[in-house]
């Protein structure tokens, strides 16, 4: 099934909002208790990612929004320091909060693409304890890089040229 991705509106945040939840009851099923806490990320965050169109909503064309995910072009503060070495120092596109409900099969393979589409050098990040999604960004051609932090906490650096 394709996905039609397009920039996230306003009115999608309802439906982007109850993704992340889903997407967090699902961590903490699978091993990985400790990422999105404390309300991360937050309605505000996300308008924030809205208005600047960083947002991305994904419909699958039969259940509406499925997943969703962040993407921005330019240098990354997050990435500016990093425990290993990235590929190179060329200029990069960030994919952050990538999350699905679940209804849609191959989500992270057609938001990685359409976000390589764009710009042909990813960096991306996740928790120590989200196997599935470093199994989801190796398999989609990201190599480990190192640790870089998050609101202080490590977390495993990709990228994919």
């Amino acid at each position: 099934m394709t996905l039609n991705i397009r920039t996230a509106r306003l009115e999608d945040l309802p439906a982007i909002m109850a993704i992340f939840e889903q997407a967090k009851a699902f961590m903490r099923q699978n091993g990985n208790p400790h990422q999105w806490e404390d309300g991360y990320p937050s309605e505000e965050l996300m308008k924030g990612e809205i208005r600047r169109g960083h947002c991305q909503a994904c419909d699958d064309g039969v259940n509406g929004i499925v997943a969703t995910f962040c993407f921005s072009v330019g240098d990354d503060p997050t990435y500016a320091a990093i425990e290993g070495a990235w590929l190179d120092g060329a200029p990069y596109g960030v994919i952050h909060r990538l999350a699905s409900n679940g209804k849609a099969r191959g989500v992270a393979r057609q938001c990685v693409e359409w976000c390589f589409a764009r710009q042909a050098n990813l960096r991306a990040d996740t928790h120590a304890d989200n196997k599935l999604m470093q199994k989801l960004l190796e398999d989609n051609g990201f190599r480990r890089c190192g640790i870089i932090y998050t609101r202080e906490s490590p977390r495993i650096a990709y990228q994919k040229k």
